[in-house]
């Protein structure tokens, strides 16, 4: 049984509970009945029997093409219809390749997107005040030194010069000890600090150390994480009220799960690959089925049915790992040696399987139409034979 907290009898629940539906679609049946409020028995059972109707219907056959039909599906629209758009212009001016490069970014399950970014939610104060959201913003963003002062070099005393900006210190919450640390930490060189001015040089006279030594004082990340170039703040309003809401460039999404401020169960980002290490196999699957089904509905798209997005998360994420659509993923690992060989660089495939006496049992689609034989789906997967129905009889049955 399964409990609500609305004046729904015991007879209303029996009624709903001696179904076959999903635990889902009986939620779905006692919120309709608890929105009705003088729903009787009888209007509980012919709901109930209505719902349950239309689910059997909705069923797969046994025997249907799944793939088949889940390819086409998500390959009409994805390369016939309207998805030519290569970059979005996405939320406060932060680019995301969307569209049709999206979608093969996807399946081909790359490793790294060309637009990488996160959604970082905030928990408690840090979502609702601006200073301690701002706080949050710059223990992710990447501080570099041209964001903390100006740098110049004195060639005539082989120095490299800092002077730091007082303001942005106190902004970003960093000391200028703390960045003349930093500095001999990385470059291995002695500093002078005097207030917000900072001066260090090569060991020799050099001009070319010198330069060098600028080149790599650009690249150090004074605090934040290296990978995150950008963040965008906004204050949206979701299901819990108006919070502040991040949008990064750039994406570390371990490491944001562990800043003080951060909400990990609401933060997300668009690397399939990040989410798989730090959360696991099955919020992969999520992460590629929410992705695909956003990139179709950006488009307009947004009538192909999730199932066909769920086949295809589930065909990637069900060995344990992230497999591409492809010859080094599912197409190339195929039991089948002429289905390996019908993808791509055939020669090389039936070569190989010669070498090793591979043995084809013609299971799948593609090489039984290749041979030229009926393929196991629908009828095709049908044994016929003919009996009689009993002895004298003279009639006939199919087994």
């Amino acid at each position: 049984m399964t409990e609500v907290d609305f004046d729904v009898t015991d007879d209303m629940i029996a009624v709903v509970e001696d179904t076959d539906l999903p635990r889902r679609l009986k939620d779905n049946v006692y919120e309709t009945l608890e929105d009705r409020g003088d729903a009787t028995v009888e209007d509980a059972d012919e709901l109930a029997k209505a719902v349950e109707t239309r689910y059997l219907d909705t069923r797969v056959d046994p025997l249907d093409p799944v793939g088949t039909v889940s390819a086409q599906s998500i390959g009409e629209p994805g390369t016939q219809l309207t998805m030519n758009t290569f970059h979005y212009a996405g939320v406060a001016e932060i680019d995301v390749t969307q569209g049709l490069p999206r979608l093969i970014e996807l399946v081909d399950a790359r490793k790294t997107p060309d637009t990488p970014m996160m959604t970082v939610y905030l928990e408690d104060e840090y979502a609702t005040e601006r200073e301690r959201a701002h706080e949050v913003v710059w223990n992710i963003e990447a501080t570099k030194i041209l964001a903390l002062g100006d740098v110049s070099t004195n060639v005539a005393d082989m120095r490299v010069q800092i002077s730091l900006n007082r303001d942005t210190l106190e902004e970003r919450m960093i000391t200028p000890e703390e960045v003349a640390e930093i500095i001999e930490d990385n470059l291995g060189v002695s500093t002078v600090q005097q207030g917000t001015d900072i001066q260090f040089g090569p060991e020799e006279p050099s001009y070319r150390d010198l330069l060098q030594l600028v080149e790599e004082l650009r690249d150090i990340t004074f605090k934040g994480i290296e990978e995150v170039s950008r963040v965008v703040i906004r204050r949206e309003e979701l299901d819990v009220g108006e919070q502040f809401v991040l949008y990064t460039e750039g994406s570390a999404f371990g490491d944001v799960l562990d800043i003080e401020g951060v909400d990990a169960s609401r933060t997300t980002c668009n690397n399939i690959h990040e989410i798989h290490r730090n959360l696991g196999i099955e919020a992969a699957r999520e992460a590629i089925i929410e992705e695909t089904n956003n990139t179709l509905a950006e488009q307009g798209l947004d009538d192909v049915n999730v199932r066909h997005l769920m086949l295809v998360a589930d065909m990637m994420t069900n060995r344990g790992e992230i497999e591409s659509i492809g010859r080094h993923g599912i197409s190339g690992s195929k039991e089948s040696v002429l289905a390996r060989a019908a993808f791509e660089v055939t020669v090389n495939h039936l070569l190989n399987a010669a070498i090793h006496g591979e043995v084809d049992d013609l299971d799948g689609v593609t090489e039984n139409v290749i041979v030229g034989k009926p393929i196991k789906l629908g009828t095709g997967d049908v044994d016929l034979r003919m009996g009689s129905t009993g002895p004298g009889s003279g009639g006939s049955q199919a087994d």
